[in-house]
């Protein structure tokens, strides 16, 4: 398949993982500046100078196949596949408020297609690629961004968000989820993602708003399993049962790889969020869940207790490194919430106490 004519673009928090397994099927690359949190930076901080990220990219496939935008109009006069993973509701309507100026200054020709929280392609086509490991929208947002895009001649959308970690994206174990026009974007975007970013396609419908709904159902799961692993180490922290002991437990009943995962770091009080997901952007996955399950009147106790405990985890976290504790953690992993169950247990938040505060029974 020739790939000649066809390049993509990336920006974002981890652009070098996934630009690297585009390359594998497509070249070159357009890349945009790595910053995402304020829209001010990629435009000021482009130019022609590389980012250390972007330095690692072009080392990586090639300096000739790297070219730096200068703004988000510039990407989306290039690109017919504009790929958005951004930090917040807010700074996702106003990139798309951009991209509404960009179309509205120079309508397009021919199809565009825009893919919030994943990837699309077509041989023939550009790709534009804004990534961001903590990104999620509200699902009505989504209904938003369609009426801003789709009033646009030739110019679509379809919402994909995807499940896993940097480890799975590098690795294109991702597993994404779409929603939106089937012949309008969906076909092109599991063509080209399957191969290249992740193992599986789970297809919700037509309706924009069923896969970022179904990003917080999947997102409520994975939480709740590590408010219940986290509740059940304290539990043999206290009554004296080695966390090696829970840990083998784990992987013969529940072997699924990111339960074993957030296991072992528990076991291990390893909360370091390099290969993770960092605290703040478990905190924001909860806000989201439970802001969806109070519009539903659908409880979810087990997520408003996990919210609880993250934010504990993060409170005691930051004091410490406000005071410049030794035991402070730079940047703390979601699983770093069984500092909740432990300090309500009266443990240590971040270290097994090796059972110093077991519970023993007397002699009857």
């Amino acid at each position: 398949m020739s790939t000649s004519g066809s390049p993509y673009s990336t920006i974002g928090g981890s652009p070098l993982l996934v630009s690297e397994n585009l390359e594998t099927l497509w070249q070159p690359i357009l890349q945009l500046g790595e910053h995402h949190t304020s829209l001010d930076l990629p435009r000021s901080s482009c130019g022609t100078e590389l980012s250390q990220s972007q330095k690692a990219l072009a080392k990586q496939v090639g300096a000739d196949k790297v070219e730096v935008a200068q703004n988000l109009a510039q990407v989306v006069q290039v690109a017919d596949l504009i790929i958005t993973n951004l930090a917040n509701d807010t700074v996702v309507e106003t990139v798309y408020d951009e991209f509404d100026k960009a179309l509205a200054a120079t309508p397009a020709i021919k199809p565009k297609v825009f893919v919030e929280t994943s990837t699309v392609i077509d041989p023939q086509t550009n790709i534009y690629l804004y990534s961001s490991p903590t990104c999620k929208i509200y699902p009505v947002l989504a209904g938003h961004l369609d009426k801003i895009i789709s009033k646009h001649a030739h110019a679509h959308m379809i919402t994909a968000p995807v499940f896993g970690t940097p480890k799975a994206a590098a690795a294109r174990e991702l597993l994404i989820v779409m929603s939106g026009d089937y012949y309008l974007g969906k076909k092109q975007a599991s063509y080209i993602l399957v191969p290249a970013v992740g193992r599986k396609v789970l297809d919700l419908g037509a309706n924009l708003e069923k896969a970022p709904t179904f990003k917080l159902i999947g997102n409520s799961m994975i939480l709740g399993i590590l408010e219940v692993l986290s509740e059940s180490f304290t539990l043999g922290d206290k009554v004296g049962i080695d966390a090696d002991m829970i840990l083998n437990f784990v992987k013969e009943i529940i072997p699924a790889p990111n339960t074993i995962s957030y296991a072992e770091r528990m076991a291990n009080n390893r909360f370091e969020a390099s290969q993770g997901f960092e605290i703040n952007g478990g905190i924001k996955d909860a806000h989201l869940i439970r802001k969806l399950t109070n519009e539903y009147n659908s409880p979810m106790p087990t997520i408003d207790i996990a919210h609880q405990h993250l934010l504990t985890a993060r409170a005691i976290n930051e004091t410490r490194l406000k005071t410049g504790a030794d035991n402070a953690i730079p940047n703390l992993d979601w699983s770093g919430l069984i500092a909740g169950s432990r300090t309500a247990a009266a443990l240590e938040p971040f270290t097994s106490t090796k059972h110093a505060n077991q519970v023993v029974e007397e002699d009857s």
